[in-house]
């Protein structure tokens, strides 16, 4: 077969000897990755160019084109990250203003950055009972569709799994000339399956009949995809796929170059290809196994009386399984190390009331069978716990009155300063008691999935401030704080922007 990956195990074994890049030379001796190694190389004669697509790679873009069913699909090996930020430079120009969900990957402030961008915020809506984003409809974002806004940047599906309706908001888009530009990093495997007659705008049922459409095919602008979030592919292995007239297809493939390595991996290209040549042939029945394994442990766990699973009336995404303690006992926290440390279950994501775990397709009935095993397990844990009437921890997350309120807007801070501007700033570092009123010089976020609760820019309220020293409590993995002292325990601080 003449394609990216026979061509590369041929290669491997012939007796072609390269006096080239990379430095290993393809010889087992030199590293323990004999298997990988072996189809390492750079591009050389017949091999293609991924920055200027003639052949091979060409080939393998249009067959995924085909199966996604986008207009122009191009290959990424540096994540979807790298087409966050093409996407988002070509769509905005330099000092331009693009209106964002506020719970976007950190690509996209990032692309905000470089281009000298302003962010105009949807309001940030919270499911509060499980502490998650919650997805938007096309009138959340009308009001917010001025004249100055250069490109709409929505998130869909959300790291948590929920899906906004992207095919409205596509159309109101469209109406407005303005492009939409849609992160679907976790949902490549959107699509894929076989056509259910189950009616999901209903939701009614307990079990996944189907998997969500995907936002390729809904007339978005721009779609990203991470191809080895859900679908066997490599890490970093991703797409981009291009629909409409609204993009500059030049100007993008500019982008492309700069915000990719001119070295790209051969061996994740490759797997790309692989995965999409998988799906193609078997992708209906990968969906099955999923929908299956899915389906089989909400059944296992129904009984459950503390550990819940929200099912598909509240998450659309049947790979994310968000796990909590209904009664309030423990925290996302506690729940997602409990079954790191004493059942060997490594799960994806901590949250304040939630932990994540990710299946796909690629999962096996044991693993699964494990999970059912630990959660039974904790759940009587966590029952005998109660009947003890052991006293909770004093300020648990779970106590928040907020859950009386099924859907909360959080507050997004003032932005005082422009978020190139702040970044670039001189800084200080004070301690987090007294950064109320000050402007933050640095994001601090929640990671992964690393949505800021504060960016460069603006300013600390004391509503921030106790959010931070909230999750610090809690020992959730808080990125852009500092250790003002440099010892285990010791005060928080925060970098702020100096004489502001």
């Amino acid at each position: 077969m003449h394609d990216l990956y026979h061509e590369l195990i041929k290669l491997a074994e012939s007796d072609n000897y390269p006096l080239h890049m990379p430095g290993h030379k393809r010889n087992s001796m030199s590293t323990p990755f004999e298997g990988a190694f072996r189809c390492d190389i750079t591009e050389i004669d017949g091999f293609d160019n991924l920055h200027d697509e003639s052949g091979l790679i060409l080939d393998a873009e249009r067959r995924a084109n085909k199966l996604y069913g986008a207009k122009e699909t191009f290959f990424l090996v540096n994540g979807s990250t790298s087409g966050v930020l093409s996407a988002v430079s070509t769509a905005a120009s330099m000092g331009g203003t693009i209106l964002a969900a506020r719970g976007s990957h950190k690509a996209l402030y990032h692309a905000a950055y470089i281009r000298n961008l302003d962010i105009k915020y949807l309001p940030y809506k919270i499911n509060t009972e499980l502490e998650i984003p919650e997805a938007y409809t096309a009138e959340d974002i009308r009001p917010y569709l001025s004249k100055d806004i250069a490109a709409v940047f929505i998130t869909s599906p959300t790291y948590e799994g929920k899906c906004s309706d992207i095919a409205e908001i596509a159309a109101l888009c469209q109406e407005k000339n303005i492009p939409l530009i849609v992160d679907a990093a976790h949902g490549a495997h959107f699509g894929f399956g076989r056509p259910s007659d189950t009616d999901r705008s209903e939701k009614t049922s307990k079990d996944y009949a189907s998997i969500p459409e995907s936002a390729a095919t809904q007339g978005a602008d721009i779609v990203i995809h991470s191809v080895h979030k859900t679908l066997p592919s490599m890490t970093q292995t991703a797409l981009i796929h291009i629909n409409g007239e609204l993009i500059d297809r030049n100007l993008l493939k500019r982008y492309l170059r700069i915000y990719q390595s001119s070295s790209p991996s051969y061996i994740l290209m490759a797997s790309i290809e692989q995965c999409m040549e998988e799906m193609e042939k078997n992708g209906a029945e990968y969906i099955d196994k999923l929908l299956g394994y899915r389906n089989y442990l909400a059944a296992e766990t129904a009984a459950l009386r503390n550990i819940r699973i929200p099912g598909p009336d509240e998450i659309d995404d049947p790979c994310k399984v968000l796990i909590t303690d209904a009664s309030g006992t423990m925290t996302g926290q506690e729940i997602y190390d409990i079954l790191r440390t004493e059942y060997a279950l490594q799960l994806e994501m901590a949250g304040t009331r939630t932990a994540l775990a990710i299946i796909t397709g690629s999962d096996t009935k044991e693993g699964i069978e494990r999970l059912i095993a630990a959660l039974k397990d904790i759940d009587t844990k966590i029952e005998e716990t109660k009947q003890s009437n052991i006293e909770r921890k004093k300020g648990n997350l779970l106590e928040n009155p907020d859950r009386a309120e099924a859907i909360k807007t959080r507050e997004i801070p003032p932005c005082k300063i422009k978020l190139s501007e702040a970044w670039d700033g001189m800084f200080e570092e004070i301690s987090i008691d007294n950064a109320e009123g000050r402007i933050s010089a640095e994001f601090i976020n929640l990671y992964p999935p690393g949505i800021p609760i504060i960016v460069p820019g603006e300013m600390f309220t004391e509503e921030i401030v106790a959010e931070i020293k909230n999750c610090d409590d809690k020992n959730l993995n808080l990125q852009g704080i500092i250790n003002i002292d440099k010892k285990v325990g010791a005060e928080i601080g925060v970098k702020v922007i100096v004489d502001f």
